[in-house]
Formats: C-alpha cells, structure tokens, sequence
C-alpha cells in the first residue's frame, strides 16, 4: 500500500500578500462599524432627555409638554394680577385642558379659537384678541368673575356657565390634574413645577424681552426690577408667605418660557434652575449670595 500525502488544507498554506491584507482590511472595517455602532449606542443612552415639564405634588404628578405649561402659566399669572383665588386657576386650566389641550390652537368648532376656543362671533373679541393668551385669559375670568358664587359651585357647572358648551360634564374630569398644576403654579406650592429643555446652541436672549413679558403678564405683581446685564433681579412686593407665593409664580413661569425666552438660569429661595442641566430640576443654589438670592428671583438670559 502506498501512503499518498493529503493535500494541505488552506489553513496549513502561506498566506500570501493579498490574502493578509484582505484579512486587514477586513479586520479595520469591522472594528470601524463597531465603533459607529459605540457611539451610536452611547448618545442613545446619555443623548438629552426628552423636553417637558413635571408637576410633582406628594404622590401626585401631572405630565405637560412645554408649550402646554408655558399657557398654564400665563393663565396663572393673568389670575393672580387679577386677585383671584387658586380655584379661579383651577377651573381656567381644567376649562383649557378640555378645550384646545392647554394649546392656543387657530381652528376649532365653526370659529372657535385659542386656549379657551372662545367664538369671535360670540362677542369674545377678534381673532387676534382671542389669539393672544394674555387677552383670552383675561377675557374667560371676566365671565367666570360675574358668575355668583362660581369658587364654591362644582367646576364643570361653574365652567359651563363661562363656556355653554355641549358638553358640560366633560371638564370635570380634569379637575385633579388642573388642581395640581395650579397648586404649583400659584407658589403656593414652590419648586413644585421643573421643566426639562434642550438649550439651543445658537445664542440670542434678551433680558429687555423677558422684562416686558414679565411687565405684561404678571404687571405690578412680580414686583420691582433691577437689571445687570444678562440677568433681571426682581424683589415681590408682598411680604411673608404672600411675598413668597409670588416670587415662586414668577419663578416657575420663568422656567416654563425658557425655551422661548432663551432663559438660561433662575434662582429664587435659595434653588436654582438651569438650561444646561435641566434634567437636574431645581438644584440647592449655594450660600444666599447674589448669584442664590433667597428673596429675589433671579432670571438670566443665553449670551447674545
């Protein structure tokens, strides 16, 4: 019997030179997709958190998106220029919500328009007017005020006699979640309310802007001002817990419009709330200097 050798396999052979560098070139591609695929996955996980604002109460905790919560507050805000108790808040908010979902939407139900889907030809005002939350906010207490009793009246009968809406139950249902909401936005539950925002790389904000905001939504209430540069320092008029209550509105309102406003930081009572790091919600603010006043309430805009 004569033993013939068996033909070497392919890995018992001398790689050539375009055997290696096929093989490296495969090696450098795989390593490449796997490092695309490593940073993908990283900016996945650490990438910014999804925009919004969170009202946390005890156990109870109401979702909005940042649009929603910037008409909530100027709601609030034209609420208490007004005098008027949280319950008034609450009913204008539960109302919102049912309405146009807290968006100051430019369509609705024949010419139904706006936060409230007030009818321009119902003798609510023009479609600018009703347009404008400030004036819609406005226009909707000025009715809920001439209904007799209206605080101590169930809200979707004290709605309904605002609204003459064909459906009259369907606000009670947001009465718990507008109750929360309006507990945080009136101060009289501070630091109750954080917003989580991407700050926008490009820069532009302007303190004169967020001032004359503030001058129109809130008037006398948000107390004097003194401006230094990018930031705007104001002081509540009121003093103790009403005082307090302001300063927190007014805070609150700060964050809910940083986005539009181009606010990058706010501090009042000793907390603090910044764009760059708004996932944190409101953070200690330090030692009661300048910059974490505990009576003023601090509000800076990006760089221009």
């Amino acid at each position: 019997m004569v033993l013939q050798a068996l033909p070497k396999s392919s890995a018992d052979r001398p790689r050539g030179p375009r055997s290696s560098a096929r093989w490296l070139r495969g090696s450098m591609g795989l390593l490449a997709l796997l490092g695309v695929a490593g940073y993908l996955l990283f900016h996945y996980l650490t990438g910014p958190s999804p925009e919004g604002c969170t009202v946390r109460i005890g156990e109870q905790r109401v979702e909005l998106d940042v649009t929603q919560a910037a008409n909530a507050a100027t709601i609030t805000a034209v609420a208490s220029v007004r005098g008027l108790p949280e319950r008034a808040v609450t009913i204008a908010l539960a109302t919102a919500m049912q309405e146009s979902g807290l968006e100051n939407i430019r369509y609705g139900d024949r010419d139904s328009l706006g936060l409230f889907q007030q009818r321009p030809s119902q003798g609510w005002g023009t479609r600018e007017q009703v347009l404008d939350p400030v004036y819609s906010s406005n226009a909707f207490f000025e009715a809920l005020e001439d209904v007799p009793g209206y605080s101590r009246l169930p809200l979707t009968v004290a709605a309904q006699k605002v609204q003459r809406s064909g459906y009259p139950q369907a606000y009670a249902k947001h009465e718990p979640e507008a109750a929360v909401v309006a507990a945080a936005l009136t101060g009289r539950e501070g630091g109750a309310l954080t917003c989580t925002i991407n700050a926008d790389s490009e820069p532009g904000g302007s303190a004169g802007r967020v001032a004359d905001r503030v001058e129109r939504e809130f008037v006398d209430v948000a107390g004097s001002v003194e401006r230094s540069g990018r930031t705007l320092r104001y002081r509540p008029e009121a003093d103790g817990v009403e005082g307090g209550r302001h300063g927190w509105a007014l805070a609150q309102w700060a964050i809910t419009h940083a986005k539009e406003l181009k606010i990058e930081r706010v501090a009042y009572a000793d907390r603090e709330w910044s764009a760059d790091k708004s996932d944190d919600g409101w953070r200690g603010g330090g030692n009661g200097s300048a910059d974490h006043s505990t009576d003023r309430v601090l509000i800076t805009v990006s760089k221009k």
